[in-house]
C-alpha cells in the first residue's frame, strides 16, 4: 500500500538530511569513501528534483545543504548520465542553470471530480506532466457513475503513454467539498450531495484499482500552486477557487494546513450578509450566495430570462458588457471582504484566486483588491500580493498528483541506469 511506502520513504528522507558529511554504513562497505558519499549526495539531489520539481542549482544548495561546488559538479555527472536536465533559466533577475529530474520508472495520476467534469493527469516525479484528459459529467453526478469514467480515463492515458499499472505510484483525488479526514469522507455542504457520506476512498481504490488519497479540491489548487505554479518559494499562500461554490486552500509554513478534522478553508460559507439568500449549508448570507459562478448565471439569466453560462459571463465582461461587469464587482468586492478576514488572520505573503474566471484577470482581482484593503488592516492589505493563477482549470488535478509526487522517493528507471553504467 502506498501508506507503508510514504513511511519507508520519509525514513529514507530523514536518514539523508544531513549536510556533507560521512554515510553510513548502509551506503557501502567502506562507509567513509568518497564514491560512497557521492552517492549519498546524488541521492539527497534526486530526492529534492522529485519532491519540490525542477530547481536552479543555487535552490538545491539550500534545499540538500550540499556547497555550489558539490551541486555543480553532481548535477554535472547526472546530466552526463541523463538522469537530469539542465536549462539556462532567469532567477530573481540572475541568469541560473534550472534543474529538471528526468526518466524514472513510476508515474502518480492526478484526478479532479467537479460539479460536471472529471479531469485525470499523468505526471512523472520532478513534476513534469505525461498526458492529461477532460470530461464533461452531468449536473448531480453520481459517484459510483463518475469513478468508472475516471476508471476508463486513465486506463486510456496509460494506453496512450505506454504506462503499466504497476508503474502508478497511486492516485491523488480532488472532491469539490468538505472531507472529514478521520473517515475520508465528503460531509453535507459538498457541491455534490450525491457524494455525501459514502466511502469514497474505498470506492476510488476499487474502481482504479490502485492506492488513492483523496482531499478537497481547493486545498489541491494550493498545493499545485507552490509545486507547479509561479509561487513555489511561497511559504504562507491562500489559494480561493471561485466556481459552483467558493472554496480556499491554506499553505501555512510551506506546507498545506487542514486543521483537527480536516474541514478547513470554508470560506463559502462565510456571512457576507446576515439578512442574504440563505445557502445550501443551511446559513444566511453566505459568500457563496453572492459571488459563486452559480449566482452570477441565475442574476443575468433572469435579466435576459434564458440561462447563461460561465463562459458567457468571461466573454461578455472581456467585451464590456456592463450588467456583467456589475454582477463580476459586486462578486469581486464581496470575495474581498472575506478574504481580508483571512488575510488579518494568518497573513499570508500571497492570495491567488483560481476557477473558471481566472481568465478575467484584473477585471475581476481589481474589485478583489478593493474589498481587501477596505476591510484587511492597512499594513496587511499593502502587503499581500493578489493574482490569478496561471494554471487554469487544471490546478486541482495537477495538486492531486503533486499529492502523491511530494510523498514519493522515486525508483530510477534500472534500463536507462543500466544503458548509461555500460
Amino acid at each position: 500500500m502506498l501508506c507503508s511506502l510514504i513511511d519507508n520513504n520519509k525514513a529514507l528522507l530523514n536518514a539523508t538530511t544531513m549536510t556533507d558529511a560521512t554515510p553510513n554504513a548502509a551506503d557501502s562497505g567502506n562507509p567513509g569513501s568518497q564514491s560512497a558519499l557521492r552517492r549519498l549526495n546524488e541521492r539527497r539531489v534526486l530526492d529534492a528534483l522529485a519532491t519540490q520539481g525542477s530547481l536552479t542549482q543555487a535552490e538545491l544548495a539550500r534545499a540538500t545543504g550540499l556547497s555550489s561546488a558539490t551541486i555543480s559538479n553532481i548535477v554535472k555527472s547526472l546530466a552526463g548520465r541523463h538522469r537530469v536536465q539542465t536549462t539556462p533559466v532567469t532567477s530573481s533577475g540572475r541568469r541560473a542553470l534550472g534543474v529538471t529530474l528526468l526518466d524514472v520508472a513510476e508515474v502518480a495520476a492526478g484526478i479532479d471530480f467537479g460539479r460536471s467534469h472529471v479531469r485525470v493527469v499523468l505526471a512523472h516525479p520532478g513534476f513534469r506532466l505525461l498526458d492529461e484528459s477532460f470530461r464533461a459529467l452531468p449536473t448531480g453526478h453520481r459517484a459510483e457513475e463518475s469513478i468508472a469514467v475516471a476508471a476508463q480515463m486513465l486506463a486510456e492515458a496509460c494506453e496512450r503513454t505506454g504506462i503499466k499499472q504497476q508503474q502508478l505510484l497511486g492516485a491523488g483525488v480532488g472532491v469539490p467539498g468538505p472531507i472529514d479526514h478521520r473517515t475520508n469522507k465528503v460531509i453535507h455542504g459538498a457541491i455534490l450531495p450525491e457524494w455525501v457520506g459514502i466511502d469514497v476512498a474505498g470506492q476510488l481504490r476499487d474502481g482504479l484499482g490502485i492506492a488513492v488519497l483523496i482531499d478537497n479540491d481547493a486545498n489541491l489548487g494550493a498545493l499545485a500552486q507552490i509545486t507547479w505554479g509561479e509561487h513555489q518559494a511561497c511559504e504562507n499562500l491562500c489559494f480561493l477557487k471561485i466556481g459552483s461554490g467558493i472554496g480556499s486552500g491554506l499553505i501555512l509554513n510551506g506546507a498545506p494546513y487542514y486543521g483537527h478534522l480536516g474541514i478547513t478553508g470554508e470560506i463559502g460559507h462565510a456571512t457576507i450578509f446576515d439578512q442574504g439568500a440563505i445557502c445550501r449549508c443551511g446559513n444566511r448570507g453566505c459568500l457563496e450566495t453572492v459571488a459563486s459562478t452559480s449566482t452570477m448565471t441565475e442574476l443575468l439569466g433572469q435579466a435576459e430570462r434564458r440561462p447563461i453560462s460561465v463562459e458567457d459571463i468571461v466573454q461578455r465582461a472581456l467585451a464590456g458588457d456592463s450588467a456583467t461587469l456589475r454582477v463580476i464587482d459586486d462578486a469581486g468586492v464581496a470575495v474581498g471582504h472575506a478574504l481580508a478576514n483571512v488575510a488579518n488572520l494568518i497573513n499570508p505573503e500571497a492570495m491567488v484566486i483560481g476557477g473558471p474566471l481566472a481568465p478575467l484577470g484584473d477585471l475581476l482581482l481589481a474589485p478583489i483588491r478593493r474589498g481587501l484593503n477596505r476591510h484587511a488592516i492597512p499594513l496587511v492589505g499593502e502587503n499581500t500580493s493578489l493574482h490569478m493563477s496561471m494554471l487554469g482549470d487544471r490546478a486541482e488535478a495537477l495538486g492531486a498528483a503533486a499529492l502523491i509526487l511530494r510523498q514519493h522517493r522515486p525508483t530510477p528507471n534500472v534500463q536507462l541506469l543500466e544503458a548509461t553504467n555500460r
